[in-house]
């Protein structure tokens, strides 16, 4: 137990200057970018701002000041939960990415949903009755779903279930994110990535079943049944669950594309507009935010690895 805990402790101070470095590099590339920080903010409808009035707002900002001073009081503020605000619409940078983080958040569980109902089920059955119909099946549903991209699968949905059919909408966020409004985004998402992970899974119970201890506990009498789910599946689930903490990482960062095509109000449209207006607080604001995600994920990834594989929890190296 006490390894467990000196593993998770390590981990997690390891985030620590993982995140540092990506702020400061993100920080330092928006402040590299063409153009000045706060003509951008002051510029209207009707083009520039007044100089002396852009001249007030740098140093009302503090923009001014040398960028490692700028940095560190950017830093103090992040620490003390606030973002700062958007130059743009003026508001709080952190409510706006909790309002899309949330509409990404139900279109991510959705879709990680679909693709783990569709994977795992379909590789298993492919690796036990390995050759037969279902496992050609399986397989070229898994070619056809990682050589297809994402944004030609989103077009085809909506074309069919949105103007031919016209049972599902085909875009906008709905009340509230309504089911409706989630179908088509969530399937597209999960297209492939179930499609990976049915491969994977397939592979891996493969390997699984030619192993060892398998071929020991059907020599033991073991029913079939407590062969496959007890002994092979827990070890074939763990690159599965690799891949799958990566995609949601993936996904709760926001599918840029399939969010444009959708017009859905996540996390990767936010940065993607906010990137074409250079609402800078905003950018700096998403990058953190998705940087979090990720490093989040995968100590929840290395965490899960314990629970399925016994030799990791008790002092395996990882």
């Amino acid at each position: 137990m006490n390894r467990v805990i000196d593993f998770l402790l390590r981990r997690a101070l390891l985030l620590v200057p993982v995140l540092f470095l990506i702020s400061v590099i993100s920080f330092a590339l928006i402040h590299l970018t063409p153009g000045d920080i706060a003509e951008n903010a002051m510029m209207g409808p009707d083009g520039p701002a007044d100089p002396a009035a852009v001249a007030e707002y740098r140093v009302k900002m503090g923009l001014d000041k040398p960028i490692y001073i700028q940095y560190l009081v950017w830093m103090d503020k992040v620490l003390h939960g606030d973002l700062g605000f958007s130059f743009k619409t003026t508001d709080y940078v952190s409510g706006a990415l909790f309002r899309c983080f949330m509409a990404t958040l139900k279109l991510a569980c959705v879709s990680m949903a679909i693709s783990l109902a569709v994977a795992l089920p379909l590789g298993v059955a492919a690796a036990l009755w390995k050759g037969s119909f279902i496992d050609h099946i399986a397989r070229i549903l898994s070619l056809s779903g990682v050589a297809m991209p994402n944004f030609w699968l989103g077009y085809l949905l909506m074309i069919l279930f949105g103007v031919t059919l016209k049972l599902l909408p085909t875009s906008g966020y709905g009340d509230g994110g309504d089911l409706q409004h989630m179908v088509l985004p969530a399937i597209t998402l999960a297209a492939g990535h179930s499609a990976y992970l049915m491969r994977l899974m397939r592979s891996g119970m493969i390997e699984a079943l030619g192993q060892d201890y398998v071929c020991a506990a059907r020599a033991k009498g073991l029913r079939e049944r407590a062969v496959v789910f007890r002994h092979a599946l827990r070890n074939a689930l763990i690159p599965v669950l690799t891949i799958a903490g990566l995609n949601l990482g993936f996904l709760l960062n926001g599918s840029v594309i399939v969010e444009t095509v959708f017009a859905w109000p996540g996390i990767g449209n936010l940065l993607v507009s906010s990137i074409y207006t250079k609402d800078f607080p905003m950018v700096q604001g998403c990058i953190l935010v998705i940087a979090m995600i990720y490093v989040t994920v995968n100590l929840i990834v290395d965490i899960s690895y314990m629970l399925v594989d016994p030799r990791i929890r008790y002092g395996a190296e990882i």
